[in-house]
């Protein structure tokens, strides 16, 4: 007699000790097979636990969005159940919002690419420069009582202040404006030219957006060196615009300013020439007589420079036929660059010997301390050309950030979103429809074709199916022949001509 097996117990999990019911309960148990210890159960630390079940998968939004239907061309042949024109309408609604969609798609992208080009539009900046006197040795009573000038030398100083104020574009620049005025009392007094800007405010006069220091990134005065003078009274003064980090909105106060003033101490008329070097981004460059005999202009930047270039070498037709990246230099191109082909890449970086920083605007000024000028002061006024952000890119800049349009986007993709679920409801409304309509016509054709149907669908998914789509050949279309049959078509004679092209049917033959 064979002994009986063990039980089997599941791993790690030992189960209780079972008898047979024949076993009597007499007696201590005998000796059995060795009960499986348990092993001890540590804790899990949570990164090792497997993820729950109930935890959204990161793929879930897009297999939703997968889902969505898109689809809102309503189905053809629905107009022919549906009374009334709503079709004929909405087909109208969708060919005008394809033009609409299209024209402000074209829009925008043209809007973006005008802002990406800087526009440059240049403005008249009036500059004032004039100077005061204070301690001068005909200004003391006893110069006036008629002691000879210089009896208290060192003592007599001079303020000059330079100022800038952008003129508008509906001015004039030759006409007498308020600031001709207020200039002119500045300059007969120095606590007047303090109190300019707090007074311009009270007054309501119109700001100006861009102030003086906006335009330009150096002010220097430089003196005429002159030997009697001593050498501290003609030392430099200048002002460089500090750098500023990339997400810093304005300049800072020190930096911020309509009008320059500095100090010092003299007794003698000085002449003075004042430096002006433009800050723009992008940068303009002086051109070599060369360059600008290609370009056609004497300053550009360098971005306009290489545009310049490319549309010179389409003009004239310099490309190659098969590398249109390589460019037949002519006689003004041969000029610049020195050799008879160019890489265009290469362009960029070979035209920086033929550039240089744009020259200052140099201001002569001379400052005058005698008694004479000074019973009645005139400024000195100069007119120059400073190069403005086009008024127009802060609009389109305006019209590309507009939450509101962002916004109307957002409410059209539910509108969408709904018309592509109306759409569905009418497609699959309309298969009912189909359906029914034919099942009226002839109930019993309809009814044996759909089971036919459905049981082709059947094999097929089953796997039954002798021919792929459940066609085993039983059916009254593959037993009738003639020309109508299924038989005699191009179907029928490619796959004859299929299984007849197979090795195994040619090594049969």
């Amino acid at each position: 007699m064979n002994a009986p097996m063990p039980p089997s117990y599941g791993r790690g999990f030992p189960q209780a000790a079972q008898r047979s019911p024949a076993t009597p309960r007499r007696g201590p148990p005998g000796p059995g097979p060795a009960m499986p210890v348990p092993m001890a159960q540590h804790p899990v630390p949570p990164q090792y636990l497997p993820p729950q079940r109930n935890m959204a998968h990161p793929n879930d939004a897009a297999l939703r969005r997968s889902r969505k239907p898109t689809d809102k061309n309503i189905p053809d042949g629905i107009e022919d159940v549906i009374v009334g024109e709503g079709v004929q309408q909405y087909k109208s609604l969708r060919d005008l919002e394809k033009r609409l969609d299209a024209a402000i798609v074209r829009k925008r992208l043209d809007i973006q690419d005008s802002i990406s080009k800087t526009v440059k539009k240049y403005r008249t900046m009036r500059i004032w420069i004039s100077n005061t006197v204070e301690s001068q040795p005909w200004q003391d009573a006893s110069g006036q009582n008629g002691s000879a000038p210089g009896s208290n030398p060192g003592s007599g100083r001079y303020k000059v202040r330079i100022e800038g104020r952008l003129l508008d574009d509906d001015s004039d620049p030759t006409a007498a404006e308020d600031s001709d005025d207020e200039g002119a009392a500045d300059e007969s007094n120095g606590d007047a030219m303090e109190q300019d800007s707090s007074e311009t405010k009270k007054s309501g006069a119109k700001q100006q957006k861009q102030r003086f220091s906006h335009f330009f990134k150096t002010i220097s005065v430089d003196f005429d060196k002159a030997s009697t003078v001593n050498p501290e009274e003609v030392k430099p003064v200048s002002w460089v615009k500090p750098q500023l980090p990339p997400n810093a909105a304005s300049l800072p106060p020190s930096a911020d300013f309509d009008s320059l003033q500095f100090s010092r101490a003299s007794q003698e008329n000085l002449n003075i020439t004042i430096s002006l070097v433009h800050d723009e981004v992008p940068e303009r460059y002086k051109l070599s007589k060369e360059l600008a005999e290609v370009l056609d202009v004497e300053e550009e930047t360098r971005s306009g420079i290489v545009l310049g270039i490319w549309d010179y070498i389409r003009a004239m037709g310099l490309q190659e036929d098969e590398e249109k990246r390589l460019v037949r230099c002519d006689h003004r191109l041969r000029a610049i660059f020195g050799r008879d082909q160019m890489f265009f890449p290469q362009i960029p970086e070979s035209i920086g010997p033929h550039t240089s920083p744009i020259d200052p605007v140099k201001l002569p000024y001379t400052i005058r301390v005698d008694e004479e000028f000074h019973k009645n002061p005139t400024a000195t006024v100069y007119d120059i050309q400073v190069a403005v952000e086009d008024p127009l890119r802060a609009k389109m800049l305006a019209l590309t950030k507009n939450h509101q349009y962002s916004m109307a986007m957002q409410k059209i993709t539910s509108l969408d979103d709904q018309v592509s679920l109306i759409v569905q409801t009418l497609t699959h409304s309309r298969a009912r429809h189909s359906f029914y309509t034919a099942l009226s016509k002839d109930p019993v054709n309809f009814v044996r074709r759909w089971i036919n149907s459905q049981r082709r669908d059947l094999e097929t998914i089953l796997g039954e199916a002798t021919r792929g789509g459940g066609e085993d050949g039983s059916g009254p279309e593959f037993r009738r022949g003639g020309a109508d049959g299924a038989w005699d078509t191009p179907v029928a004679r490619e796959a004859v001509r299929y299984m007849l092209a197979k090795p195994e049917a040619a090594m049969g033959r």
